[in-house]
């Protein structure tokens, strides 16, 4: 096992855009973990409808 590596991990989220409202989408988490433990979130991002995609800093998490 390596000591440091990069693991990319998809969850299904609740977001809220506010010109579209709720959107439930797959949010793609790029971690990095040193002996199993994750350390940082490198980048996060979501797949669109039309199959982009985009960064997840112009939509919040919808509570």
């Amino acid at each position: 096992m390596k000591p440091i590596y990069i693991k990319r991990r998809t969850k299904i989220e609740n977001r809220f855009s506010p010109k579209m409202g709720r959107l439930v989408t797959k949010v793609i988490y790029i971690n990095k973990y040193i002996f199993g433990f994750p350390i940082k979130t490198v980048h996060k991002y979501r797949e669109t409808y039309y199959g982009e995609l985009k960064s997840c800093e112009d939509c919040n998490i919808y509570a």
